[in-house]
């Protein structure tokens, strides 16, 4: 299982602005914030993988991986719009608006967005095969 996730920033403080809305729609926990960087998770729950942002630990500018993406699996396409309007909002940028992929599979329904620093992420509903009688 994935232990956490990290995403390096320029600027914590406009990150946040970013992303504790994102996680708190979510229904995701801030599990530590120091001046350095902030987690969200379970607090409750450490199995429940972390997400991490912050200052790279080097202390080298945060730089972003091509090809480098953090998905977050929801029920159901009305949660990825509502997350995709908060992640725009909230100054991230469009990198592909809410709708269905086809081409990754009957039912496969995505959005995707860069944070403020050019993190990318998506927010993904998977077709449900057994819902479907398959």
């Amino acid at each position: 299982m994935i232990a956490y996730t990290m995403v390096g920033t320029r600027d914590l403080e406009k990150a946040l602005t970013f992303y504790d809305p994102l996680f708190a729609e979510m229904g995701w926990d801030v599990c530590w914030k120091d001046e350095a960087c902030v987690s969200y998770g379970k607090e409750s729950d450490l199995d429940f993988p972390r997400f991490f942002v912050g200052y790279p630990f080097d202390g080298q500018a945060a730089g972003v991986g091509n090809g480098t993406m953090t998905a977050f699996q929801f029920a159901a396409p009305e949660q990825v719009d509502r997350l995709y309007e908060i992640a725009i909002r909230n100054g991230g940028s469009d990198e592909g608006a809410p709708g269905y992929r086809p081409q990754y599979g009957e039912g496969f329904y995505a959005a995707y967005v860069r944070d403020r620093d050019g993190n990318k992420l998506a927010f993904v509903v998977y077709p449900r095969e057994a819902d479907e009688g398959k």
